[in-house]
């Protein structure tokens, strides 16, 4: 949670005062002294615009959470119709499988 507070540049009491708590509540859930409930975690994920499952330390690919133009386009890509989805992701796996021929 530090570092994606720290990436938005706020301090613990802004993100305490945007949350309606205290910054030394803060400060205990990032040195892992209190586990947030499930509802404080979803509330935490929406204002620091990431998931419960990063927050928590669940997900193997956490570089991809911090990266708010990814996540943004990922969405993106989710929300459009199913026939230009198919078609971009099967664009992108072709560029993927070509960039790694090419380090090889």
């Amino acid at each position: 949670m530090l570092s994606l507070r720290a990436l938005d540049g706020l301090s613990q009491k802004e993100l305490a005062q945007l949350f309606n708590t205290s910054h030394t509540t803060i400060g205990k859930y990032e040195r892992d002294e209190m586990i947030p409930s499930i509802e404080a975690a979803k509330k935490l994920a929406r204002i620091l615009d990431t998931t419960v499952g990063y927050l928590l330390g669940e997900n193997e690919q956490a570089d991809l959470f911090k990266d708010k133009k990814m996540l943004q386009r990922l969405q993106d890509i989710l929300n459009l119709p199913e026939k230009e989805k198919s078609s971009l992701i099967l664009t992108i796996d072709h560029f993927i499988k070509a960039a790694k021929i090419n380090m090889m």
